[in-house]
């Protein structure tokens, strides 16, 4: 029953969650020393967590029926806590960690805390069931042991090969020129911070390791890597064309 592994899935998926939360809130609280901003933490934990919690609502959507009464009934009580935090999850904007960053990312944990299982939830079913407990026993997202996927990981999930390390930045066409793109045409490598007036708009640019940070004066956009893309409404877009642990090649343009 490839019912049961789905649900086991989304459910190791919340704990993960939950668990990340904490130490994320724990982290923007209390952040170590070499941490350059922790409006930017905030930033990229309220960027991400609504997206996962979305995910698995979308995955249990997915489900039909089991035939099970009791598992159904798990089922529609999952669907329910979620219904209840989705909603206020959306609402928040990632921009809201840089005017207030615990308050905010303490707001989201609160949510994302009360996504615990149902009662009985599904190894207590399976001790009722046959079908449930045999089920159980031979998905392998219900061992003990497993971890969920992380979004776009590769893996045997996906069937892709581990991806080779990252190479050298490509060269940059205006360098770390960023006068060059006052016209909203250019392409800049940023290795830490930098301002830069694109088309008329005004833009701050945060790279770390993990993200490239893009901030105006109405918006906060966090971007995972090269390939992102970061839209300012019909003046300029971004995209993040090389990202590495020594900075990123940006190409900005006018749409």
């Amino acid at each position: 029953m490839g019912w049961v592994g789905s649900l086991c899935e989304s459910a190791a998926t919340l704990e993960n969650l939950r668990s990340d939360s904490a130490k994320e809130l724990k982290q923007i609280r209390n952040p170590d020393e070499d941490v350059p901003s922790v409006e930017l933490l905030a930033v990229g934990y309220l960027s991400r967590t609504p997206d996962t919690v979305e995910a698995v609502d979308r995955d249990l959507k997915e489900l039909d029926r089991s035939g099970v009464p009791a598992a159904d009934r798990l089922l529609a009580a999952w669907q329910k806590k979620l219904e209840a935090v989705l909603p206020e999850l959306v609402d928040v904007s990632p921009a809201d960690g840089m005017a207030d960053a615990e308050g905010s990312a303490a707001g989201v944990d609160k949510l994302v805390q009360s996504l615990t299982p149902p009662d009985p939830d599904l190894p207590a079913l399976t001790k009722k069931d046959p079908r449930l407990a045999a089920a159980h026993k031979q998905a392998k997202q219900c061992a003990p042991d497993w971890k969920p996927r992380e979004p776009g990981a590769p893996g045997e999930n996906t069937g892709s090969p581990a991806p080779e390390a990252t190479g050298p930045l490509p060269k940059a066409a205006d360098g770390k020129n960023t006068a060059a793109c006052s016209d909203g045409v250019c392409e800049i490598l940023v290795t830490s911070t930098a301002d830069i007036t694109a088309n008329g708009m005004n833009v701050h640019v945060t790279v770390s390791e993990e993200s490239v940070t893009f901030q105006t004066a109405g918006t906060v956009m966090q971007l995972g890597g090269a390939g992102g893309e970061a839209g300012f409404g019909d003046e300029l877009k971004a995209v993040v064309v090389a990202h590495n642990e020594d900075g990123a090649v940006l190409k900005f343009s006018r749409p």
